[in-house]
C-alpha cells in the first residue's frame, strides 16, 4: 500500500483508531515564515515553488495530541521549534542532519528531528542538493531511506502528515513499507503525484 491525500490531516488523523500507524515521519511548518523569502519562480507549477503563507505558525497542540495517537512512534523535524507542544519531549533520540556545505551559508547548514526512540541520538550528513525541486524544504529521498533502515521494521506502516514532495513516499515505497501521506495544498500534491509516477514508471522500465 502506497496512497496520498489531498486534505487536512487533522480530519484524516481524526477518522483513524488509536495507533494505527507504526511509525509517523513528519515535517510540519516550522513557524519561521520561511514562504515568505520562497516566492515562486519562473516557469512551470510543477517544477518551481509557489508563495504561500504556509510557515507562518507552528502546529498546534492539537496536531501533536492527534499524531501521538494514532502512531506507535514518531520522527519530527523541526521539533527544536516546538519542543514544548512534543509530549514526553525527554527521549535521548534526536537525529541531526548535516546538509554538508563545506562554507558558510546564511540558512540553515543541519536540521534536527526528534525522535521518541531510546536509542543514541544519531548525526547522518547528506547533501541537500536536489534537481528539480518542487517544494522549497524539500528533503532529498536518501534522508527518508536513512531513516526507515534505522527506524523502520519490514511490514511497518507509515505516516507523513505534511507529504510536500513526496520524499517520504518514494523513499518508504523503494523499502517496501505500507505508507499513507497527507499534503493539504492542491499545487504540491498534484507536484508530488507527478514525481512518484515517473519515479515508479523508471522503476518498472528498469526491471
Amino acid at each position: 500500500m502506497n496512497e496520498s491525500y489531498n486534505m487536512d490531516c487533522m480530519e484524516y488523523m481524526k477518522s483513524l483508531p488509536a495507533k494505527a500507524f507504526d511509525l509517523a515521519v513528519v515535517d510540519p511548518p516550522y513557524g519561521i515564515s520561511i514562504s515568505n523569502n520562497m516566492g515562486r519562480r519562473k516557469g512551470d507549477k510543477h517544477s518551481d515553488y509557489k508563495k504561500v503563507e504556509w510557515d507562518d505558525a507552528p502546529p498546534t497542540g492539537k496536531y501533536f495530541a492527534e499524531l501521538f495517537r494514532v502512531s506507535q512512534n514518531q520522527i519530527i523535524f523541526g521539533a527544536n521549534y516546538f519542543i514544548s507542544l512534543i509530549p514526553k519531549a525527554d527521549t535521548p533520540c534526536w537525529i541531526c542532519w548535516d546538509k554538508g556545505f563545506s562554507e558558510d551559508v546564511s540558512f540553515a547548514s543541519f536540521e534536527l528531528a526528534w525522535t521518541s526512540f531510546t536509542s543514541p541520538a544519531k548525526r547522518v550528513t547528506l547533501s541537500s542538493a536536489q534537481a528539480g525541486r518542487i517544494h522549497p524544504t524539500q528533503k532529498p529521498v536518501a534522508l527518508y531511506a536513512w531513516i526507515f533502515d534505522r527506524y523502520a521494521k519490514p511490514g511497518d506502516k507509515i505516516l507523513d502528515t505534511h507529504l510536500g514532495s513526496g520524499s517520504s513516499r518514494i523513499a518508504a515505497y523503494d523499502a517496501g513499507l505500507d505508507f499513507v501521506g497527507l499534503e493539504i495544498d492542491k499545487d504540491y500534491f498534484d507536484a508530488q503525484e507527478k514525481r512518484f509516477a515517473e519515479h515508479t514508471a523508471q522503476l518498472r522500465l528498469a526491471l
